[in-house]
Order: C-alpha cells, then sequence, then structure tokens
C-alpha cells in the first residue's frame, strides 16, 4: 500500500478541511487552549477572508472554522518559509477578528481567534523549540493579556517525539504530519490507536484520491518544488547584479524571499507587471525576470501534469 504526504495542499485539506472530528482533535492538541476551554463543537465557515478581488490568494487561509463558544480558528500548513508569511498570518486573524462587528455591535461581545501554522522549514535558527506562541501581552508583565488574538507556530522540521515528555496526543498528531509520507512502508501502531488519527490515515493511501485530485497531488508537490527554486534563483541574481536596497531581490534575503513569494502570487493571478512592480515597490526589470522564471517552471510543470493525464 502506498501512502501520501499529508503536509500536501491536497491531503492537508482533504483531511483537515472536511473532517470536523478530526480538526477538534487536531486543535485541542495544537492549542494552548486552558482545561475546561477544549473545542467540543466546530462548524466550518469559508477560508476566504475578504470578498473576492486580484488579492485573493493573499487572503485565504487552508481552513477556518469556529467553535459553539464563537471562538474562530485559523490554519495554514506552510511548506515554503518567507518572513512576508507572519503578516499574512497577523493580517488573516485580525481580518477575522474585525469582520464580527456589526451596526450597533458591542466590543466586548469579540471572540478570539487563534492562527495555527505549521512550518515545513526553521524559520527561528537560534531556538531549539519547535513550538512558538504569541499573544499580545504587558512586556513586564507577560500575565497580564490582551485577550484576542493568539498565534502557534510549529516548526515540524525540529520536532522530535523522543525529547517530548508529555502532550501525548499532541506528539501523536506531529508524528503522523511527520513520519508519514511517499517512502512510508508502515505506520506505526500507536498512531493507528487513537481513532482520529486512525481515521486520518484512511485519506493518506494514494487509493483514496481520485485521478485528478492524484494529478493536483502532483502539481501541488512541483509548485513548491518551483517556487523554491525561484526564490533561491531570484536571490542570487538579485544578489549579483547589486541593485539598490529598495529594488534588490538578493541581499536582504529574508525581506527578498517575501518580496519573491509576493510577487509570484500576485503574477499567478494575472496581475500585469507594472502593477506588481508599484505594489511591491520593485522594477519593472526585476519583476520580468521573475516571470520568466515563473513561466520557466510552471512549463516544466504542465509537461508533468500532462504526462500523468
Amino acid at each position: 500500500m502506498k501512502y501520501l504526504d499529508p503536509k500536501n495542499d491536497v491531503i492537508f485539506k482533504k483531511i483537515f478541511g472536511q473532517q470536523p472530528n478530526i480538526l477538534m482533535s487536531f486543535l485541542n492538541s495544537m492549542l494552548p487552549l486552558a482545561e475546561g476551554q477544549e473545542i467540543v463543537e466546530l462548524e466550518y465557515l469559508s477560508p476566504e477572508m475578504i470578498p473576492e478581488t486580484f488579492l485573493e490568494k493573499f487572503t485565504s487561509v487552508d481552513v477556518r472554522c469556529k467553535d459553539s463558544r464563537g471562538r474562530q480558528f485559523l490554519v495554514e500548513m506552510q511548506m515554503n518559509w518567507t518572513t512576508a508569511f507572519k503578516q499574512r498570518v497577523l493580517f488573516n486573524a485580525s481580518k477575522a477578528y474585525v469582520t464580527q462587528t456589526e451596526k450597533g455591535f458591542e466590543y466586548s461581545n469579540l471572540k478570539p481567534v487563534y492562527a495555527l501554522n505549521l512550518i515545513n522549514q526553521n524559520y527561528l535558527p537560534d531556538s531549539p523549540e519547535y513550538y512558538h506562541h504569541y499573544a499580545v501581552v504587558h512586556l513586564q508583565d507577560n500575565k497580564d493579556k490582551l485577550e484576542g488574538l493568539e498565534f502557534v507556530f510549529i516548526e515540524l522540521p525540529k520536532f522530535k517525539a523522543k525529547n517530548v515528555t508529555d502532550k501525548k496526543l499532541q506528539v501523536l498528531w506531529l508524528r503522523f504530519l511527520t513520519e508519514i509520507n511517499e517512502q512510508s512502508e508502515k505506520i506505526s501502531e500507536e498512531l493507528m490507536e487513537n481513532p482520529e488519527i486512525q481515521q486520518a490515515i484512511n485519506f493518506v493511501h494514494e487509493a483514496s484520491l481520485s485521478k485528478e485530485e492524484k494529478a493536483l497531488y502532483d502539481k501541488n508537490w512541483d509548485r513548491i518544488s518551483s517556487e523554491k527554486t525561484i526564490l533561491t534563483e531570484a536571490h542570487a541574481e538579485g544578489k549579483a547584479e547589486g541593485k539598490a536596497e529598495g529594488e534588490q531581490i538578493g541581499i536582504q534575503k529574508g525581506r527578498a524571499e517575501g518580496i519573491s513569494l509576493s510577487a509570484i502570487m500576485l503574477l499567478r493571478n494575472n496581475i500585469d507587471i507594472e502593477q506588481v512592480s508599484q505594489m511591491l515597490n520593485l522594477s519593472n526589470d526585476i519583476v520580468r525576470k521573475l516571470k520568466k522564471l515563473l513561466e520557466k517552471y510552471d512549463d516544466s510543470t504542465e509537461n508533468h501534469l500532462s504526462e500523468i493525464q
């Protein structure tokens, strides 16, 4: 039996975006919810954070839902990390928080928003921890917290089950995400013992996908690979050319990758070169080069997809 990687967008959304009981188990294990505050019921919401515009893909999440208390939960699986991702997470969570308001609405009725972000790269290299919890707190007294927004970032490559002695369900779910992939020959009995994880495992069998879903699964890996390659090439090219600070792609790597990925997303939405240049403060020449790189790797992806079909 062949297994698929649950981190792939197609599988991830099929598991966590369509099965509320699985998602509820996952969120309860991952989020810093106090005893007695666990999620007991979920309702899926539209993942789109603003009305449909040419920025639509900037303002959507993989999974969005709310519980019986009215709390909202945003979940994202991020394969290619850039510093721009943090800003996008903050924007999406803030948008979810403020759009609760209506005419005559009292601010005291606002419900908390939790953003859970799973990252398949290390973004805090100096920290040995894989779990990062952010909240709005008093700088001198972090027990004094402004309720409303909380963020969790989990660096999957840093997770090592043997180093975690408590939070058993969290460990099992992270093992599910990090141990299962196309090279897996057998799945641990410990994972199979949990009913929700066992149910999730049913969706990582290749046989569970239709022909169209399998093609999308493969195409998503090609997209991730091409984006990573484009970011690397853009960084190298910008560094070699030594562009001015406002236009460079390569000197400040973190900022550069965020801008490059933003440009890629806009170009994929058929925004023209001049608009992308104005929005991201890049020269037309740099955006044009990014577009050529994008076309090069997207052509490769389409050829691969046609071979599958």
